[in-house]
């Protein structure tokens, strides 16, 4: 059976460390390390506020193309959990001082060889 302990701390510090690298990342338009964050396969899945993209070239079509401006925010009520060893699910509400909308930000990750990866996200908007 498989190791299904939920937050070991070590785990759980993996995880945590990959959000903050993909949160610094986001906000400086870090394009390479968001790309590295994301698993490269086209079974990643990408649903954003205004767009759906499946694929890893679609995500990293989106993320060339985006305007590099208004990316700060504040993020509130963030909840990483991890299950077992090999996956994490860290979900995340966030603001930006130029709208009155709350943002909701939910990836998963599973751990490869290569270390932390999205393999599916969701941002939405709400008022």
């Amino acid at each position: 059976m498989v190791d299904m302990t939920i937050n070991q701390p070590d785990v759980l510090a993996e995880v945590e460390q990959q959000f903050k690298r993909y949160e610094l990342a986001l906000t400086t338009n870090d394009t390479v390390v968001l790309d590295e964050l994301f698993w490269h396969s086209p079974h990643t899945v990408r649903l954003g506020a205004g767009e759906n993209l499946y694929g890893i070239e679609d995500i990293q079509a989106f993320r060339a193309s985006r305007p590099a401006v208004n990316l700060d925010r504040c993020l509130r009520n963030t909840v990483i959990t991890t299950y077992g060893d090999e996956m994490a699910v860290c979900s995340t509400e966030f603001t930006r001082d130029n709208t009155p909308k709350i943002g909701r930000q939910q990836q998963t990750w599973v751990k490869f060889a290569q270390g932390w990866r999205i393999v599916a996200a969701h941002v939405s908007l709400m008022s």
